[in-house]
């Protein structure tokens, strides 16, 4: 495993962690034994870092995790975020009081006297021109409750705001081979603030994981089912805002990219690990054979300078008319 450094928060951490959505909910059906046992493989692993929020499964991603801290001695380190629990995510609603009771129930939830690093889960973008908002954030560090704050966030312009206030250490966003973006003016800005970037969705809603196929159906509950115009909530979250078809045509021609003895879902992580800036991919998994998948990816050797021009290529061709300018 390798790690790298988050931002200026002191903390090194495993390039390959772990996203805790899946296992929380709204991508079909979850065991929790299978999903507890995906997590027992991180640790075996090397994984340090976990990454959740309060409303994946009603808490339940966040109480899994206060689960395998007891059952493990190793020491790792838990994100979680806030905003989604108002009942409308408005910008009126992220007050002390609102923010005060959901960081509440996210310690109860894991277990903790303090949270390693809470981030505003993907705010209105009005919440990003409201320094009182971060204020309360350094308040709930001077009263223990925080060690450190970021931000996820749907757009790269919001990212650039977010960054300008002085407390936020990370910047979560969506950033794989379908969504390249952010490797523009985003992490040049985080590079020189030290900011860590946290990548999430790598692997595109399971697109990017070459298994799907065009008679793959989803679950009632999976919000590749009910989302993907975004009915829910950012179109964006679901395979990337990019359509179903077109990203199975993508899919197809990036497979000749593929390096020997790897798969497309960890080719897809180790382009994500080319830029510097990026401090982990997060993606999910709700079985151990899935992690550990997942966590070769670090092992592999870095992409040649032909497969990356390759598929800057298939985005340019295929992709970028869909998304670039909408995230």
């Amino acid at each position: 495993m390798e790690y790298r450094e988050l931002g200026s928060t002191g903390w090194k951490v495993s390039t390959i962690s772990f996203g805790a959505w899946a296992i929380g909910g709204t991508w079909g059906k979850v065991d929790d034994g299978e999903s507890l046992a995906a997590l027992h493989r991180c640790l075996d692993l090397g994984v340090n870092f976990f990454d959740t929020a309060d409303v994946y499964g009603d808490g339940h991603s966040e109480r899994l995790l206060a689960r395998l801290r007891r059952e493990r001695r190793e020491p790792f380190h838990v994100a979680t975020k806030a905003g989604r629990r108002l009942p409308v995510h408005e910008a009126a609603g992220y007050n002390r009081e609102n923010l005060t009771a959901f960081v509440d129930r996210s310690l109860k939830n894991l277990a903790v006297e303090t949270i390693d690093l809470l981030q505003l889960h993907c705010p209105p973008v009005t919440v990003l021109y409201m320094p009182e908002v971060f204020g309360i954030l350094d308040d709930f560090i001077r009263e223990g409750k925080l060690r450190h704050y970021g931000v996820s966030v749907e757009k790269v312009e919001e990212g650039l705001i977010a960054m300008e206030h002085p407390g936020v250490r990370t910047i979560q966003i969506v950033f794989n081979m379908f969504r390249q973006r952010p490797s523009e003016l985003l992490f040049e800005q985080a590079r020189r603030r030290r900011v860590g970037i946290l990548a999430r969705l790598p692997l595109s809603s399971g697109m990017l994981a070459g298994k799907m196929t065009r008679e793959s159906r989803f679950e009632a509950e999976d919000h590749r089912s009910f989302n993907r115009q975004g009915a829910a909530f950012d179109r964006g979250e679901t395979f990337s805002g990019v359509d179903f078809e077109t990203g199975l045509n993508a899919v197809e021609e990036l497979r000749q990219y593929v390096p020997a003895g790897a798969t497309l879902a960890q080719m897809a992580l180790r382009w994500i690990l080319m830029f510097p800036e990026v401090t982990c991919a997060i993606p999910g998994a709700k079985r151990p054979s899935q992690v550990e998948e997942n966590i070769a990816a670090a092992g592999l050797p870095p992409l040649t300078r032909q497969t990356m021009a390759g598929i800057s290529a298939v985005y340019d061709r295929r992709i970028r008319r869909m998304v670039q300018q909408r995230w």
